[in-house]
């Protein structure tokens, strides 16, 4: 079937898209190799370079696979889509469970590496989490966000830092919604002051076991209590 030639606009995004359309519509199966590059520009009526543009654009978009000296093969009918999009479509008790995971980790390696600024920046956010108390839900889950983030730049780890960076928007809503679920702060104000206390405590008394295992305790409880509040309601 044959391709057909394209107008004059960005030529490499019309090619991606016409080459994606085929695709999608089975005309190269998953597993099946495309044309080589000289068939589809002159098929698409463009240049090598700008199919060479397009089929590195559906490489990104995980829909093909060059082999060296092979060609290039169709891996996926759909794109894949970007981390980001699919962790606000996720669950959030699977973020959860991939967030301790995380976290549990970047606790342990903050009590080994934490500085002297980094044990200030600790302090400090701790003192801005109970400061939190008095406010509403939001800004008490902002300050509980702000002292784990404190955790995790203190491991210097910058995959485990973009990584929490990713979860903090699904995290932000599923707890506010989970405070408004379960009044928490209606008894307590200040939920969970103590074992974050004892996790900050033991990442500056460089304490990797008790700061991994006071972090895991928390978490581990939070998401019983998201994983109760999915269950009820469904």
């Amino acid at each position: 079937m044959p391709l057909g030639s394209l107008r004059p606009s960005p030529l490499v995004e019309q090619a991606a898209q016409r080459l994606r359309e085929q695709i999608a519509a089975g005309h190269w199966p998953v597993g099946g190799k495309l044309p080589g590059e000289t068939t589809l520009a002159r098929e698409l009526g463009v240049g090598r370079s700008t199919v060479r543009e397009a089929l590195r654009a559906l490489a990104g978009a995980g829909l093909v696979r060059p082999r060296h000296g092979a060609g290039v093969f169709v891996t996926a009918t759909e794109p894949v889509a970007d981390w980001p999009a699919r962790l606000r479509r996720a669950a959030v008790t699977d973020v959860y469970e991939v967030r301790m995971g995380v976290e549990v980790q970047a606790a342990r390696l903050a009590a080994l590496r934490r500085t002297p600024e980094d044990i200030t920046a600790l302090r400090a956010a701790l003192e801005g989490r109970r400061a939190a108390v008095a406010a509403d839900d939001a800004a008490f889950v902002e300050a509980d966000i702000a002292l784990h983030a404190a955790v995790v730049t203190a491991a210097h780890n910058p995959v485990l830092a973009d990584l929490f960076t990713e979860f903090v928007p699904v995290l932000r809503e599923g707890l506010i919604g989970l405070l408004d679920l379960t009044r928490l702060r209606a008894a307590d104000p200040g939920t969970g002051d103590h074992t974050h206390t004892g996790l900050i405590e033991a990442v500056i008394a460089a304490d990797p076991d008790t700061a991994a295992a006071t972090l895991r305790a928390e978490l581990e409880s939070t998401l019983g209590l998201l994983r109760a509040g999915s269950e009820g309601e469904s």
